[in-house]
């Protein structure tokens, strides 16, 4: 198949694009940023706003394009986060009215469950409150409109996403190296952990097998509460983990994003161990070393 992908230069892109050229598809980078190459990527096409984007000869869409959630939620950086992932969405659903694409595998996320304390989630759940999750159905639902245009959608909503390099575990890792640190309030919060290799084996998964639509939970079918998490990682890196954090230091240093956090989200990938995609990685010490 021929791919275009967006946010291919992130993290998770870095992971999926080899992949995919090892099984022997070709990848098309869509950036706002066409001079600038991507490794894996035979060309890079335009990704303006506004714009339709070039889907000649395309025939299936990784859409990963987002704003980092992580820095204060000011109103700015709310909308920010919320219109990078409509607006991305909207233009290529757009343009797959009138073009031969018929997969769009679009990238969601843990938080449309927002924190649901112990209660077992599986892609059946319902959606839950705040703004992340309010993004997220928003953003499945832009998704889901390819529907329309007689294309296949699958939905790998991602947990924390455990990586060598990127995302959140850049800035812990360096902490924890430190021995500065800990658990997070009281730690009894569930964290929906993922390798980086599992999100990326995942889309794979949903990109070569025709019959699987809708949600799928990238998590590993082993959560674990933030202290289960804090002690693993610590080992990881060979160093203590004393310092706990409590909750409403967090509120105070980070605001509203200290939800993502402290909010409590046990995720179960049901469907996706039922669509055959077997996990890299299913415990966190293993996928922390």
């Amino acid at each position: 198949m021929k791919i275009g992908i967006t946010g291919a230069s992130g993290f998770i892109a870095g992971q999926l694009i080899p992949r995919l050229s090892e099984r022997g598809h070709e990848c098309i980078a869509f950036s706002r940023s066409v001079g600038r190459a991507v490794t894996g990527c035979r060309e890079t096409r335009a990704l303006a706003p506004g714009t339709a984007p070039d889907l000649a000869g395309v025939d299936a869409v990784v859409n990963l394009a987002g704003e980092s959630i992580l820095g204060r939620w000011t109103a700015a950086k709310k909308r920010r986060v919320r219109d990078s992932r409509l607006g991305v969405t909207r233009q290529f659903v757009d343009a797959m009215s009138t073009s031969p694409v018929r997969v769009l595998i679009s990238a969601s996320a843990s938080g449309l469950y927002g924190d649901r304390g112990d209660e077992m989630l599986t892609e059946a759940s319902a959606p839950g409150r705040g703004f992340l999750a309010d993004v997220c159905r928003e953003w499945e639902a832009e998704a889901l409109r390819a529907r329309t245009y007689g294309a296949r959608v699958a939905l790998p909503r991602i947990g924390f996403v455990v990586a060598p390099r990127g995302g959140a575990m850049e800035r812990l890792r360096p902490l924890f190296r430190l021995g500065l640190g800990g658990r997070l309030g009281d730690g009894r919060q569930w964290m929906p952990w993922v390798h980086v290799s599992d999100v990326a084996g995942l889309i794979v998964h949903l990109l070569e097998h025709e019959t699987l639509d809708g949600p799928f939970h990238a998590a590993a079918p082993n959560p674990v509460r933030n202290d289960e998490f804090t002690r693993a990682l610590a080992t990881a890196v060979h160093r203590p983990a004393f310092c706990a954090v409590p909750a409403f230091a967090l509120r105070l240093a980070l605001g509203e994003l200290s939800g993502v956090a402290l909010d409590s989200t046990r995720l179960a990938p049901l469907r996706t161990l039922g669509a055959g995609y077997a996990f890299e990685f299913s415990q966190i010490a293993d996928a922390l070393r």
